[in-house]
């Protein structure tokens, strides 16, 4: 369904769960994919909290193929609350969450190919909450923001647009019960749900998609659920 042979196509984050997902679709459609995470992989190790480490990744990318066709700025932050999480656990899950992306679009900037695309990886997070993930929604508020910000910025160069996902479960479980009928579709999400509109976005098919966020969580967060609905119940004090 889709050609992106000749393509450079950067993924942070891609050595595992949706990025690793991202970066198999792509190179099953023909691109080239350049990598950057803290985990091991076989282009570029590193933390993408540190400037320096980002300067190099990019360099890099520049040097060995002069142009990028895709960035997925996928890396996920710390997640931590109110409760135990200090200044710096927050700052850092910021600057992997919102920062890195933001430089990372920076320095490809000048070298972004004719109907370049960004995607960024928000979280339907950026939209609704648990107890004590603070950090971890605020990055993703940030990055769904980030995205109309650049696609206003990069108009006419680069089509930006974000992605939310919900509940992707990346060791494809099957669910059943509750977990599946809380979500309209009728079960969790797997990495290709997100993978598959990815590519979508970046592909020629949606050159009129710009600065849009696009919620893939089978309608979990359009669903309204009271005590008693879906297999929701409400427990207090354990009982």
């Amino acid at each position: 369904m889709f050609d992106f042979k000749n393509k450079v196509v950067v993924v942070s984050g891609g050595a595992r769960g949706i990025g690793k997902c991202i970066r198999e679709c792509f190179e099953a459609a023909g691109a080239t994919v350049c990598v950057i995470d803290l985990l091991e992989n076989d282009y570029f190790v590193g933390d993408l909290a540190d400037k320096a480490t980002l300067e190099a990744f990019a360099h890099k990318v520049i040097a060995e193929h002069g142009q990028i066709d895709c960035l997925i700025n996928n890396a996920a932050p710390k997640m931590c609350g109110i409760e135990d999480g200090s200044y710096e656990d927050f700052e850092y899950a910021l600057k992997v969450g919102v920062t890195a992306p933001f430089y990372l679009a920076k320095l490809f900037a000048p070298y972004f190919a004719v109907g370049a695309s960004i995607v960024n990886i928000s979280s339907s997070r950026d939209r609704m909450s648990q107890p004590q993930t603070e950090s971890y929604t605020a990055a993703k508020g940030g990055i769904s923001a980030l995205t109309h910000a650049l696609a206003v910025s990069l108009a006419g160069r680069v089509r930006v647009n974000s992605i939310s996902p919900g509940w992707i479960d990346n060791s494809y479980r099957i669910y059943e019960g509750a977990d599946a009928v809380q979500q309209p579709a009728g079960r969790v999400g797997n990495p290709p749900d997100i993978a598959n509109m990815v590519l979508y976005l970046c592909a020629d098919m949606a050159g009129f998609i710009t600065g849009e966020n696009i919620c893939i969580d089978g309608g979990m967060t359009k669903l309204m659920i009271y005590h008693g609905d879906h297999g929701w119940t409400l427990e207090k004090d354990g009982n």
